[in-house]
């Protein structure tokens, strides 16, 4: 009887350290792109060589510089994060009709695999068409790919990083940058002066 009435309190422990590693995912994620002192982009004062990984696997996805927001009026919520050395990124929260929550930034390109055809029903931007985004190498679902809804269906990949009307939008917490991922690897002493 005791197990009963503590299961709901665990649940809801649970569910609250999951939003606090959210937040603690989002924040290492973009603090070490913050700190780059000496280079700047003349955009926004931010690091521009700063790469960003799939977390799963590592690969290289995009640069600091691809990041590019694109306002949405369906957002559930959005914010500006100024972290350390002036570096903003714009973070949407959106929602599927499943109910899962996902918190996005949008990216001019970056390396994923696009799985058309791209479908204009339920799309957080309007006026656009998506498509689910994975990571080429290990196939994570990373995002969504996002082009014109008077584009056809299916288009060549060469075509969408053409474009100027295309965007992509990479969930948070299935990216990493290159400067935390190096951080987390230990330097024997005896190698260090």
């Amino acid at each position: 009887m005791r197990y009963k009435r503590s299961l709901p309190l665990l649940v809801q422990q649970l569910a609250g350290l999951i939003v606090i590693m959210q937040y603690i995912s989002f924040v290492l994620l973009f603090y070490t792109a913050a700190y780059q002192p000496g280079e700047a982009c003349e955009e926004t004062g931010t690091s521009t060589d700063t790469l960003i990984l799939c977390r799963a696997c590592g690969h290289e996805l995009a640069a600091g510089v691809d990041i590019h927001f694109v306002p949405s009026r369906l957002a559930l919520s959005s914010r500006n994060d100024t972290l350390v050395g002036g570096r903003r990124v714009n973070v949407q929260l959106f929602e599927n009709p499943h109910g899962h929550q996902f918190e996005v930034i949008t990216f001019r390109k970056a390396d994923v695999t696009q799985h058309w055809p791209a479908d204009k029903h339920f799309s957080w931007f309007p006026g656009f068409s998506w498509t689910v985004a994975t990571c080429p190498r290990c196939r994570t679902h990373l995002g969504w790919a996002f082009q014109p809804s008077d584009w056809p269906d299916t288009i060549t990949k060469t075509r969408f990083e053409e474009s100027t009307h295309t965007f992509l939008a990479l969930i948070t917490h299935r990216l990493l940058t290159e400067d935390f991922a190096s951080s987390l690897l230990m330097t024997p002493k005896s190698f260090m002066s």
